[in-house]
C-alpha cells in the first residue's frame, strides 16, 4: 500500500518538470514580441529594449529557464508588469471566489448527476433513462455563456429573483454568497452534470449485470440498498475518474463564468491578463491551473486504492 502511494508520488515529478518546461516555453516560443506588444505600438525602440530587460528577455532562454526555476523555488512568480503587484499576491487575492464556485460546482454536479445516473440505469430503456440520457444531450449542446446570458436574462433580469453579478464572501454573508453563487453554480455545472450522469449510467448498467448483485436480490435486499450502496460502491472507480476529468472542465469553465457574472476570481484575472498581455501574470496563472489539475488527479488516483481493493494487491 505505501509503496503503491510512493510510486504514484513519484510518478508525479516527470509531470511537473515536463509542465514547467512547456509553460516556460508557451510564451516565449509564441508569435510576436511580448516586449514589442507591452510596450505598445507607439513605444521607441529603448523603450521596448527597458521593458525586454525588465521581463529578462535580453538573457539567453537557457539562463531565463533556469533563473525562473529559481524564483519558483522560492514562491516567486513574478511581478504584474502593470500594476507592479506580486503575481503570487493576485493568484492568493483571487483564489476564495474561483475554490467557491468550484466546490458548489463540484457538489451541485455530484449531487444530482449521481442519483440520476444510477436511477436511469436502474430503470434502462424507460421513460426516466431517456429523459436523463436526453437531458445529457442537451447539457453538453450548450455554451457555458450562452447558458450563462440566459439565466441572467431570465432569473436575474425579467424575474428578479437573484442578482445579476458580483461576489460576496461566505463569512461576510451566508445568505448574500448562496444567492450570488447559485446562476453561475447551474451555467458552470451543467455540462459537468451531464457528463457525471451519462457516465454514471454506464458504470452501473455495467455493475447491475454481475453476480454479487444478483445474489443481493435473491436475499432480498431492498432495490434501493442493490441500488445505492451495493453496485454504486462498485461503479464508483469509473464516476471517481469522470469527476477527476470534469476537473478540467472546471479550471476551463471559470473564465468564461466569471466574466459573464462578474466574479472577481482566477478566471476574470486571466481575461484581464491576456487583455493587457501581462505575460508574467498569464504565465503564472497557467503554471497555477496545471498544477492544481496534476495535484488533484494524483488525490483521485490515490482514492483507487480505498474505493478498489483489488488494486492494492
Amino acid at each position: 500500500m505505501h509503496r503503491l502511494i510512493v510510486g504514484r508520488l513519484l510518478g508525479v515529478i516527470p509531470v511537473i518538470a515536463v509542465l514547467l518546461l512547456l509553460v516556460f516555453l508557451l510564451l516565449r516560443l509564441s508569435p510576436g514580441d511580448p516586449a514589442a506588444i507591452i510596450a505598445g505600438e507607439s513605444a521607441s525602440d529603448a523603450q521596448i529594449a527597458a521593458v525586454r530587460v525588465q521581463l529578462g528577455l535580453d538573457q539567453p532562454i537557457w539562463w531565463q529557464f533556469i533563473s525562473w526555476i529559481g524564483h519558483l523555488a522560492t514562491g516567486d512568480l513574478g511581478r504584474s508588469v502593470f500594476s507592479g503587484i506580486a503575481v503570487t499576491d493576485l493568484i492568493g487575492q483571487r483564489i476564495a471566489p474561483t475554490f467557491s464556485l468550484a466546490l458548489t460546482t463540484m457538489l451541485f454536479a455530484a449531487g444530482l448527476a449521481i442519483p440520476l445516473g444510477v436511477l436511469a440505469a436502474a430503470h434502462t430503456g424507460r421513460v426516466l433513462d431517456r429523459a436523463v440520457m436526453g437531458f445529457a444531450v442537451l447539457g453538453f449542446s450548450f455554451p457555458v455563456f450562452w447558458t450563462g446570458y440566459l439565466l441572467v436574462l431570465l432569473v436575474s433580469v425579467r424575474w428578479r429573483l437573484l442578482p445579476v453579478q458580483g461576489y460576496v464572501p461566505l463569512t461576510q454573508d451566508p445568505r448574500d454568497f448562496a444567492a450570488h453563487m447559485v446562476l453561475p453554480t447551474i451555467t458552470l455545472g451543467l455540462a459537468f452534470t451531464a457528463l457525471l450522469a451519462r457516465m454514471t449510467r454506464g458504470a452501473m448498467l455495467e455493475v447491475l449485470g454481475q453476480d454479487h448483485i444478483r445474489t443481493a436480490r435473491a436475499k432480498g435486499l431492498s432495490t434501493a440498498r442493490i441500488l445505492f450502496v451495493h453496485a454504486l460502491k462498485s461503479a464508483a472507480v469509473p464516476i471517481v475518474t469522470t469527476i477527476g476529468l470534469g476537473i478540467g472542465i472546471l479550471l476551463g469553465g471559470t473564465v468564461v463564468t466569471e466574466t459573464v457574472f462578474g466574479i472577481p476570481g482566477l478566471g476574470r484575472l486571466a481575461v484581464d491578463a491576456i487583455q493587457t498581455h501581462d505575460f508574467p501574470v498569464i504565465q503564472g496563472l497557467i503554471l497555477f491551473f496545471a498544477l492544481v489539475y496534476v495535484f488533484l488527479n494524483l488525490l483521485i488516483d490515490l482514492c483507487y486504492l480505498a474505493l478498489d481493493p483489488r488494486l492494492r494487491a
